[in-house]
């Protein structure tokens, strides 16, 4: 008798499921052999349909994403754990629920990965740093407890720019995430991770957090979807803080469509949770379909289209010119200034977390993020000095203002409903690059990039789309953002616009055979 090889064992379990599913015995074995880059490459809603019509199981799904993970993630480096035992046993139990026709809901069966500072109870979350490098929570966090109560399945936790506070996703212990458009360069962060393995076809959907833009900046550096919802909208308990009043949480895709299916249940008060609010349940995928023609889209020029790769720009003003033909009007706006919330950033959040951590490991922390912490640290214990008390000034005046500027901000969308501008102003670094500039630090004059914290400030809801590509393959991100609790209205406009384009169904030319460029630092 003729022993197997492992290929031809998943390729005969993966038909005999699909058998078992009810699939055609010619499309059950060429979905698990020819046919798993052609599964990988589903979108979220695609996939979500499939297992629906009993024609695809959550285990071959789940088994051809491993597959596809083992062959690129070396080139990528999108996870830093992959959960391959947990995600088919998740899978397997889905499937005999689907087989049942129990479906939990559009999410059943569909793999995603959270960015690894996001709990998950028995598996590691290590924010990318060797601090946490063995840390093993004991609970899911509360957004991951509703995405498996919706079915998903957790496929693995996602490299990241280290807890979170840098935007290159190029400073982790791990190893810096890759590009997939171009593996010499940055997918940006701090979710980088989550951002290259969906559009790597690595997942279906993503977590990522925001606190200045990381969920939006790797989407838009990767050209996919990326969401961030309502300050509070999302919980956060169970994430890793970077800075707990600017920190969100939202779900990062190929599509629109994606994003507001994964926010459908991603949503809803805890009261456990410092940021949480009590809003009322939405169908984000429903409000998704409403007309757009009567929206009024501001165009906020000042500051955020200062200093803009022209490249950007032609690729801006091309999708602004798409949006003006969906919309009702288009005028040039203001925003109010974001000015004086650094010391939201910078006054405390982050070291009231650190304090005792970063005392006893120090020299295990990454040289940007260390030199950070060592200059707060420093302010911290010379509690005598006057810098110190004018900082607790800083952060307590700070904070009231930030109150208040989410209390009036949508007082601002008065002559227009959403607003449309730039998710980043450059195009991507290389990583060489990025890593040298994290160590020349303090050499370097502050530099604006990206136009996406002051809608973290505002706590408003922002989404960042794929617009286009620079004449080097490098994506550019069109980002459109509303008043408190739009996102319904902010996903319509961004599906419209999907819609009338094609720069979602772009894919990066990803092989196996694909070189890794070397990484290289100043010394």
């Amino acid at each position: 008798m003729k022993m197997l090889n492992r290929r031809e064992f998943v390729v005969m379990s993966a038909g005999v499921a699909a058998l078992q599913a009810g699939a055609p015995l010619q499309q059950a074995f060429a979905m698990s052999s020819d046919g798993d880059k052609e599964l990988t490459g589903l979108t979220l809603s695609e996939a979500s349909k499939r297992i629906h019509a009993g024609s695809v199981t959550s285990t071959q799904l789940t088994q051809a994403l491993l597959d596809r993970i083992k062959i690129y993630n070396p080139k990528v480096n999108a996870f830093i754990t992959v959960m391959h035992a947990e995600a088919l046993e998740q899978a397997a139990k889905l499937d005999a629920e689907a087989k049942a026709r129990k479906f939990r809901s559009p999410l059943h069966g569909i793999p995603i990965v959270l960015k690894d500072n996001i709990d998950t109870a028995g598996t590691r979350t290590t924010a990318a740093s060797e601090v946490f490098d063995d840390r093993i929570p004991e609970q899911d966090a509360e957004v991951v407890l509703r995405l498996k109560e919706a079915g998903a399945v957790i496929l693995g936790k996602a490299n990241m720019h280290e807890f979170a506070s840098g935007g290159s996703s190029a400073s982790t212990y791990f190893g810096p995430v890759r590009n997939p458009w171009a593996l010499d360069h940055i997918p940006a962060g701090s979710s980088g991770g989550s951002a290259a393995a969906v559009i790597s076809d690595l997942a279906y959907g993503a977590l990522g957090t925001d606190t200045g833009g990381s969920v939006r900046m790797p989407a838009a550096y990767c050209s996919i979807v990326g969401l961030k919802p309502t300050y509070g909208l999302v919980s956060i308990r169970g994430i890793i803080p970077l800075t707990y009043s600017l920190d969100h949480c939202g779900p990062m895709t190929k599509t629109v469509e994606d994003a507001a299916m994964m926010l459908n249940h991603m949503t809803g008060y805890d009261k456990r949770d410092v940021a949480s609010v009590d809003h009322p349940k939405e169908d984000y995928v429903a409000s998704m379909k409403q007309p757009v023609s009567s929206i009024r889209l501001g165009i906020p020029r000042a500051p955020f289209y200062d200093l803009l790769d022209p490249e950007t720009l032609k690729a801006i003003d091309a999708a602004i010119e798409v949006l003006s033909k969906l919309t009702k009007s288009t005028t040039e706006c203001h925003l109010p200034s974001t000015a004086g919330f650094s010391a939201l950033a910078l006054g405390g959040e982050r070291e009231a977390y650190h304090l005792e951590l970063f005392r006893r490991n120090a020299q295990r922390y990454s040289l940007g993020v260390r030199q950070s912490l060592q200059t707060a640290q420093k302010t911290m214990d010379d509690v005598t000095s006057e810098p110190c008390s004018e900082k607790v000034v800083d952060y307590v005046t700070s904070n009231w203002q930030l109150i208040l500027t989410r209390k009036s901000i949508d007082d601002a969308f008065t002559n227009f409903d959403l607003v449309a501008l730039p998710t980043m102003r450059i195009l991507p670094r290389t990583i060489n690059d990025a890593l040298n500039r994290e160590e020349e630090i303090k050499q370097l004059e502050p530099e604006v990039i990206s136009n996406c914290t002051p809608f973290n400030i505002f706590g408003l809801p922002a989404i960042s789309i794929p617009c286009g590509f620079s004449a080097s393959g490098l994506p550019i991100g069109l980002m459109i953002a509303g008043p408190r609790f739009s996102e319904g209205k902010v996903l319509a406009l961004a599906n419209a616009y999907e819609q009338a384009t094609q720069w979602h169904t772009k894919r990066p030319a990803l092989s196996p055979d694909m070189v890794v460029p070397p990484v290289t630092r100043k010394i």
